[in-house]
């Protein structure tokens, strides 16, 4: 299963546009893979997150986005779905990660980290696609100060 994921994951990367609104790039030390992103950047929005889904695509994910970077706290209330969560500095490095977070749980998941996003997506894909910290993230929200540019 986690093998056709990455297959679908791989392959979706290499055809969307890259530093689209609505997809997020990330590269490991041997490949890049695009997720398609639903964007939280209000309180409402953030505060929703993926609560009472039941469904998250393996190539697909939330991306929170905040005006500036700070300590982040996540916890997993009315969250049916195993997420792992991307915390990104502002240069779009990821600088702290929280893998398989259990569902339903009120545990303070802090970010380590002054991060400017986070990154949620199906649990287990962090390890599958050998993401850790310092991976670089490309899209729109990091601006000038990225790691890793948009063309």
């Amino acid at each position: 299963m986690i093998r056709l994921a990455l297959a679908g994951l791989l392959l979706a990367g290499a055809a969307r546009a890259a530093c689209a609104p609505d997809i997020v790039e990330i590269e490991t030390a041997d490949r890049v893979v695009a997720f398609a992103v639903e964007i939280a950047d209000t309180p409402e929005t953030r505060a929703q997150g993926l609560m009472f889904r039941d469904d998250l695509p393996p190539d697909a994910g939330m991306l929170f986005l905040w005006p500036d970077a700070a300590p982040r706290v996540f916890w997993m209330e009315n969250t049916p779905l195993p997420l792992d969560m991307l915390f990104i500095d502002a240069t779009g490095r990821v600088c702290g990660l929280v893998e398989r977070a259990e569902p339903f749980t009120r545990d303070p998941r802090p970010s380590g980290c002054d991060a400017l996003a986070v990154l949620e997506v199906h649990g287990g894909l962090a390890e599958a696609l050998g993401v850790r910290i310092g991976a670089r993230l490309r899209h729109p929200a990091f601006g000038d100060a990225a790691a890793w540019p948009c063309d």
